[in-house]
């Protein structure tokens, strides 16, 4: 199948999927989500005794505030010639940021749960990929040349940072804590880098042999 990736010889403009790459996201990501709840559960009041009171929703706000945000700093990355580390990082905390308000006002606000939360956002994040590969024929991120890919690598991102809150949120609250589940998706990632290594490895010798 001909994609519209690769009808172009435009770099991508996302970075290369490395330990470096994961290193710098897991400490934006921590920095994205620490700002969302400072917003909405500090600044906004929806932790404290007062929440609702004045007919304001903390959650809502706070995503319609970071989802302007978000936007706009999409449009720029789209816009923009060449990679810029700056403006991508960037992107990557108001998605995670934005993602966080929205899957506590999905999970609190709203009714939903955390459970009822996560599924819709395991779900939003698969129909983006299906979408995104039925459209542009990949989703290998190398083929991020183009506007349209673009909008959907953007897209399924922020919809990935929101279910990750929510499951992040739905684990703590279960019994282990934050530092508990902090163990525990610690330990899902370094399985998960382990069976990449090994497959990246197999591969590799496959190509040689």
């Amino acid at each position: 199948m001909t994609t519209e990736a690769s009808s172009t010889n435009v770099p991508s403009k996302v970075p290369a999927v490395t330990l470096g790459f994961w290193i710098i996201k897991i400490l934006a990501t921590t920095v994205g989500e620490t700002g969302g709840d400072t917003v909405s559960m500090s600044w906004l009041g929806e932790t404290t005794p007062t929440a609702g009171a004045n007919g304001v929703n903390g959650y809502l706000v706070g995503t319609a505030a970071f989802g302007i945000v978000l936007a706009l700093l999409v449009a720029a990355q789209i816009r923009a010639r060449h990679f810029s580390p700056w403006l991508y990082w960037a992107t990557i905390i108001a998605s995670t940021t934005a993602g966080t308000t929205l899957a506590d006002f999905a999970d609190r606000s709203i009714g939903l749960g955390y459970a009822g939360g996560s599924l819709l956002l395991l779900s939003a994040v698969l129909v983006s990929l299906w979408v995104w590969e039925r459209t542009l024929g990949t989703v290998d991120v190398n083929c991020v040349t183009t506007s349209r890919a673009e909008i959907f690598y953007w897209m399924t991102i922020t919809f990935s940072q929101t279910l990750g809150t929510a499951l992040g949120d739905w684990v703590a609250d279960s019994g282990p804590g934050y530092a508990g589940g902090a163990l525990i998706f610690g330990a899902a990632l370094l399985v998960l880098a382990l069976v990449y290594f090994v497959i990246s490895v197999a591969l590799l010798k496959k190509q040689e042999a």
